[in-house]
């Protein structure tokens, strides 16, 4: 099969969706299916409002419609509601193509927080967005109920994984030197990740922040006795788990980043909010607390071979069927 994916979010970005959809092409094409990723570099582009390092398509449509032609796929998947997502829905309507749509970002939240736009007009572009999809695939059980309530239909679940021989259990050098334990967060340095929630906690031992973003240079500047690695990837973001992880965000959707710390044998501290509660569930692999603090101290104590075996239920074949199973053939006529 030959599989189409647009997506407004892909190298040189450093993200979950990225970093999703690298594992689900890397796991197509190992069973033999042709990918084309289609993301924003190639097109002309302009910088996103409030991220400048983060660039959006300019007027992709045509430019997208030549390289969807000159591949030929026999699927698409439309990844996200930017530019190129909403281009490729035009394309495709058009057309009378079948696609499929994901959902990964609460973005009413975020454009309400960064930018004021009121919820109800970003949910109703939402709706329009994903009202034709033959399947909308979301992470979780709370994502599911979360989009039904707001009226978008065809909703799946599609997993997430870690790679379990890469983020594995380790005695890490990384913080010689540091007094312990080591308190990591790594993501990237933006207001909805809420990291003075962490930041600000009085608590024993060093903090840790692996990841850069617009907010790098007031974080730094406002909670000086923090240590901020900048970007880590591959078995360098690996060495960096430590004593417990800490998981501030109050809206990210899911956060591959805790099942690669549970994978190294991690513990998890964050809010009881859905994502985290998603990832642990009823597991004794870390500590859900409106008290951060408490959940920081509590999570310490969490059996580290617990959290491994927790995180070895998330590979990322798993995921990948699971994608492949919910992909609709692009050629079937589309309803009006």
């Amino acid at each position: 099969m030959r599989v189409a994916i647009v997506s407004d979010a892909w190298r040189p970005q450093v993200n979950g969706v990225v970093r999703t959809l690298e594992a689900t092409a890397a796991g197509l094409r190992a069973r033999g299916h042709a990918v084309e990723v289609i993301g924003p570099e190639g097109f002309r582009s302009w910088p996103a409002p409030t991220e400048p390092a983060l660039r959006l398509a300019l007027a992709p449509g045509r430019a997208l419609a030549a390289r969807l032609d000159a591949f030929a796929p026999d699927a698409l998947h439309l990844a996200t509601e930017g530019p190129l997502g909403w281009a490729g829905r035009r394309i495709a309507r058009r057309r009378g193509w079948r696609f499929t749509t994901s959902f990964h970002t609460l973005f009413p939240d975020y454009l309400k927080a960064r930018l004021g736009v009121p919820r109800r007009w970003s949910w109703a572009a939402l709706r329009r967005f994903h009202a034709a999809a033959g399947a909308v695939l979301v992470a979780t059980p709370s994502l599911e109920a979360l989009l039904g309530r707001r009226g978008i239909a065809h909703v799946a679940r599609w997993g997430r994984g870690v790679d379990l021989a890469l983020f594995r259990p380790h005695a890490s050098g990384a913080f010689a030197g540091l007094p312990r334990p080591v308190w990591l967060s790594v993501g990237r340095l933006a207001p909805e990740k809420n990291l003075p929630a962490f930041l600000a906690l009085d608590l024993p031992g060093s903090q840790v922040v692996v990841g850069e973003g617009p907010d790098g240079p007031a974080l730094r500047a406002r909670f000086p006795r923090a240590h901020f690695l900048g970007h880590r990837a591959g078995a360098a973001l690996a060495a960096c788990y430590a004593d417990c992880f800490v998981f501030p965000s109050r809206t990210d959707t899911f956060g591959l980043v805790l099942l690669e710390a549970l994978a190294c044998g991690t513990p998890v501290a964050a809010f009881p909010v859905p994502g985290p509660r998603d990832v642990l569930g009823a597991a004794p692999v870390g500590a859900l607390d409106e008290d951060l603090r408490a959940a920081c101290l509590r999570a310490l104590g969490a059996d580290r071979a617990r959290c491994r075996a927790h995180a070895a239920a998330h590979g990322w074949d798993v995921a990948t069927d699971r994608f492949l199973d919910l992909l609709v053939p692009l050629h079937e006529k589309v309803s009006a």
